[in-house]
């Protein structure tokens, strides 16, 4: 080896500082041997000397260092090489590099044809590379395949793939593997539009459908808001193509999420809406769907269709969509995780999610930041989302990229998943239709997010009342003398001769004879009976709240399910504290001691994984628990291994996913909001870690959970565990605003308990996927009551009990003896119950109302019923007046109550803010609500709390 290798130094005129060189050279030649030159080829293979082992780097590069360090003015020469030609060849290496990283920054991607500048590290003199190196052949380190090229025809090359209708950006991308293979696809062949012109003619079609549909509305309803397509027409293409693709992937289903801009088109052009039915939602004369109270505007609309491709049909949902843009990113995630774990094996590659964005939006709002990084965990992945950017260049109406962003491009954001981007110029569909192809395919292989950025335009207004020049002169007189993509196209196809005039005006007035017989437009719709999604939602439609639900288990059952829960795998080391925890816990299965709210909270999770149903937990430290009472995930102490023992209780048990979450509220709810409204039969519950933590998760509470079913009539199951309780630890932890969501109650729409027992807590969990009925439950979870000595609960009540609505007075008070009456809910319970045992106040009963919403009306009239002798009725509530559920829920009160009781207030006063910062005063407010309702003022017996 040793005297080859010195042969190659004395023969060669590379020296030692072209190591750098040399090294490429072989990186090269061990990566793909034939790209090189054969005489470079030929060397290494005898530097190698046959040899089976790579020989390393370091072998060569010490070789040529020796060598300048001992000769540095030694040029010997090789083939007519010098030290200024290899200076040349680098040159030129990192020329090509620079392109592969930058030419995104030139390329003429923008319709609008604006100038853009040449970045120095872009031009050859900044290399030393001149006009007389422009027919200098070098190597080119294998771009597209060809080893050598003149300079002339390397730069040709380099701009017509990085610097034309597409601009890529991949170099960013760590993992080598799927940089070089978009580098090769981008570098490869391309799709041969030219020897196909049924292909082109289709395109045609699409793009003149996308065109027509629009123009046919405009003409129509004059006035009225569509959100239009126009400049953004490539839209369908993109779909279509991405669609038919899937089918040679063998994905069975898609599902889109998308706003306003272009809906109205993917809904007839690519889902196969019926034309007929869209005008009626224009003239105001379509029926709701059943179960739709209010129904919503046609650009909010969601469908369904089985579209046919070739490797069979699939599946196509368009979610519904508020105005709140993107906000269905995390929506769209959820249902299609519920769609892959309930396929099993092999469900990312069956089910893909398709996002499009606006491209102000997608730089401007911070869901799609949380959905991107929701995007590669255990807890929220789908295997990679294949985004689309409508990229007008203009946010709303006013707005410029300036205002709207400070990066460079409206797909900056996506750069910390370090997903690719494909900035194409939409004039150019053939363009749009290879990097399509190539982004499907990359989602496909390497299970990553991908994004296509759309470059159009907008040609009208946001809406089309809108007039845009009287904001943007200068944008709107460029598009009114721009040609419409449909336009340039048609006339790319004439002069290439794949279509004549004649054959375009028959393609625009056969779409439009289509769309004024109120024919379908779209590729046909198929029935496909191997779907049966609808089906599963049939069974829990038009039920009451208050149907009969069988939520007791056996005494045996929770005995076998606290026995599985604490077998853990050999060696399995507990955290002392946590040790305690089990110890206690068996000691409740056995009956020696009360049961807490963890044991029951698990023994609801658990029987209801018994009785084979699914459970999916998620939130900020869920697996513990925030106030550490639940322990469903368990770490060994030993080696940090953590184990779930609820999915170890049996061979035919429902499966369980309990995932701690990343710190996000919007993002994590509006998955699993996404995820129970597409699984009925999973126990699907999102835990803040403060109950004030679901504030940041607002729209998805408004436009999703509480509205759905009345817009949309979109069911789900959803729970929201939200910490709950006045303890003392300022205004920011003290209350989960229950006011709002009792605000939100109509229609029997959601469920709002605040359960203050652990059997009403296993009982609410299990009634929630036992019984016949999916409306989301919104609970305000306890935090000091998890461990407080009188909120404890015996087995029996799991064994023979059920969930409470209201809760009657519990200790022995003689009926007739009553004279007030508390009503109550939560924890100002145990309150008002040790202040009252304690000053032995026998004519006062407190009754709690576990369920404020559908409000149980008989079960309280039997209570009040109970006592005949009423003078006067309280609701003692630990929020301030203007919160809680005072305002919300007297009426219900007044309603049922024999109008000669009075029934008073007794809490906090109005306030701003939900609760004091001070601990001494939290104490002296408490103490002063107890005794209002105790003693219709602040005085009592002054008993401490």
């Amino acid at each position: 080896m040793s005297s080859l290798l010195k042969e190659f130094e004395e023969s060669s005129s590379l020296y030692g500082g072209n190591a750098h060189y040399v090294e490429y050279l072989y990186e090269q030649y061990l990566n793909a041997p034939e790209t090189i030159n054969p005489s470079w080829r030929a060397r290494f293979d005898a530097i190698r000397s046959g040899s089976t082992e790579d020989t390393p780097h370091s072998t060569i590069i010490d070789r040529f260092e020796k060598l300048a360090i001992a000769e540095p003015g030694k040029l010997a020469r090789m083939q007519g090489f010098t030290e200024q030609s290899v200076k040349k060849q680098s040159a030129v290496a990192r020329l090509i590099n620079h392109y592969r990283v930058k030419g995104h920054q030139i390329a003429a991607n923008n319709p609008l044809r604006e100038s853009k500048t040449v970045p120095a590290d872009l031009d050859p003199l900044y290399y030393g590379l001149t006009e007389a190196d422009m027919s200098t052949l070098f190597d080119t380190g294998g771009l597209c395949g060809i080893d050598r090229l003149p300079l002339k025809a390397i730069l040709q090359t380099l701009k017509e793939i990085y610097c034309g209708s597409i601009g890529s950006e991949y170099m960013h991308i760590v993992d080598d593997e799927s940089k070089r293979w978009i580098k090769d696809k981008l570098e490869g062949a391309k799709p041969d539009f030219s020897s196909h012109p049924e292909k082109r003619i289709w395109l045609l079609k699409l793009l003149i459908a996308a065109e027509g549909l629009e123009k046919f509305l405009h003409r129509k309803y004059v006035g009225q808001k569509r959100f239009s397509l126009e400049g953004g027409e490539s839209l369908i293409p993109i779909l279509d193509e991405l669609i038919q693709r899937a089918g040679e992937h063998k994905i069975k289903e898609i599902v889109i999420g998308m706003a306003h801009r272009g809906r109205l088109n993917v809904l007839i052009n690519i889902l196969g809406k019926s034309p007929a039915v869209l005008f009626g939602e224009f003239e105001g004369t379509h029926t709701s769907s059943p179960g739709v109270l209010t129904g919503d505007v046609k650009y909010h609309q969601g469908f369904s269709s089985n579209i046919a491709t070739p490797g069979g049909p699939i599946h196509l949902t368009l979610a519904f969509n508020p105005s709140h843009l993107e906000i269905i990113n995390p929506v769209v995630e959820g249902s299609v995780k519920a769609r892959q774990d309930r396929h099993g094996v092999g469900g990312i590659d069956a089910i893909v999610p398709i996002l499009i964005h606006g491209d102000a939006a997608f730089a401007g709002q911070g869901i799609v930041m949380e959905t991107l990084n929701m995007s590669e965990t255990r807890a929220f992945s789908t295997g990679g989302t294949v985004h689309i950017v409508i990229n007008n260049q203009i946010g709303f109406t006013t707005s410029n990229p300036f205002d709207a962003r400070s990066t460079l491009y409206c797909t900056d954001v996506a750069n910390m998943i370090q997903a690719p981007v494909f900035h194409v110029n939409g004039d150019d569909p053939e363009a749009v239709i290879f990097i399509t192809q190539l982004a499907l395919d990359y989602r496909n292989t390497f299970h990553k997010d991908v994004v296509i950025d759309l470059i159009c335009y907008r040609r009208h207004g946001h809406n089309e009342a809108d007039e845009p020049a009287a904001t943007q002169p200068m944008m709107y007189k460029a598009i009114r003398d721009h040609l419409t993509p449909p336009q340039i196209y048609a006339q790319q196809l004439i002069a290439d001769g794949v279509i004549d005039q004649a054959g375009v005006h028959q393609l625009e007035q056969h779409y439009l004879q289509q769309l004024n017989e109120g024919l379908p437009v779209s590729r046909p719709i198929i029935e496909n009976k191997a779907y049966s999604y609808s089906a599963r939602w049939e069974r829990f439609l038009n039920k009451h709240w208050d149907m009969p639900s069988e939520t007791a288990v056996t005494l045996e059952r929770i005995r076998f399910c606290n026995q599985r829960l604490q077998s853990f795998p050999e060696g399995f080391e507990l955290h002392p504290r946590v040790a305690k925890v089990m110890e206690d816990r068996n000691k409740m299965a056995a009956g020696e001691m009360p049961m807490d709210w963890g044991f029951a909270e698990n023994m609801a999770y658990a029987t209801v994984l018994m009785d084979g149903y699914d459970l999916r937990l998620t939130g900020q430290d869920i697996g513990r628990g925030t106030f550490s009472h639940r322990h469903a995930i368990l770490l060994n102490q030993a080696n940090g291994e953590n184990y779930i023992p609820l999915k170890h209780l049996a061979e035919n048990q429902g499966r369980a996913q309990i995932f701690n979450s990343l710190l996000s509220e919007a993002g994590v709810l509006g998955f699993e909001y996404g995820y129970s409204s597409t699984e009925p039969n999973k126990l699907v519950i999102w835990e803040a870690q403060f109950g004030d933590f679901a504030n940041g998760a607002q729209v998805v509470i408004d436009q999703f959970i509480s509205s759905g079913e009345t817009k949309w009539g979109k069911l789900s199951g959803l729970v929201m565990l939200l910490p709950h309780g006045f303890e003392g630890q300022g205004p920011e932890h003290s209350s989960a605003r229950l006011e709002r969501y009792l605000q939100l109650c109509a229609d029997q729409n959601i469920q709002v308990c605040v359960p203050t027992t652990p059997a009403q807590i296993f009982h609410l969990l299990r009634r929630q996927v036992v019984r016949e009925y999916r409306k989301p439950l919104i609970v305000m979870s306890p935090k000091s009551l998890l461990r407080h000595k009188l909120a404890v609960s015996e087995l029996d009540e799991l064994v023979n009990g059920e969930f409470q609505t209201v809760i009657g007075e519990q200790d022995d008070i003689d009926p007739f003896h009553v004279t007030r009456l508390i009503l109550c809910a939560g924890k100002v319970y145990y309150d008002l119950l040790e202040t009252r045992r304690a000053d032995g106040l026998q004519h006062v009963a407190i009754v709690r109302i576990e369920q404020l919403y559908p409000f149980p009306n008989d079960r309280f009239k039997q209570e009040i019923d109970k006592f005949p002798n009423l003078e006067q009725i309280y609701w003692s509530q630990e929020e301030p007046k203007n919160q809680g559920a005072w305002y919300q829920s007297k009426h219900h009160f007044f309603d049922l109550v024999d109008n000669n009781i009075p029934i008073h207030y007794a809490g906090r006063p109005p306030c701003a803010a939900p609760a004091v910062g001070n601990y001494k005063t939290h104490l002296q407010e408490q103490r002063a609500v107890v005794h209002a309702a105790l003693y219709g003022n602040n005085e009592g017996n002054k008993h401490e709390l």
